[in-house]
């Protein structure tokens, strides 16, 4: 990746977003652009699926890093 690279990274098991944030966190090329998971950014599409699962209760989480 190059200086400037944006990662996007999006789950809606939280388990598994944990693990995610603490691998990609760890990672010193790497800065996540919000304090722990991101907000969903207007240029990911909302998939049917997600509107189904939030509809239902279910978390998603977005976590964002720009390669330094």
């Amino acid at each position: 990746m190059k200086s400037g690279a944006i990662l996007h990274a999006c789950t809606d098991w939280e388990d598994y977003a944990a693990q995610m944030l603490q691998v990609l966190a760890a990672e010193p090329s790497l800065q996540n652009t919000a304090a722990d998971y991101a907000k969903r950014p207007d240029t990911r599409p909302q998939t049917k699926f997600e509107r189904r699962g939030l509809g239902l209760g279910h978390g998603v989480w977005d976590l964002v890093f720009r390669k330094i």
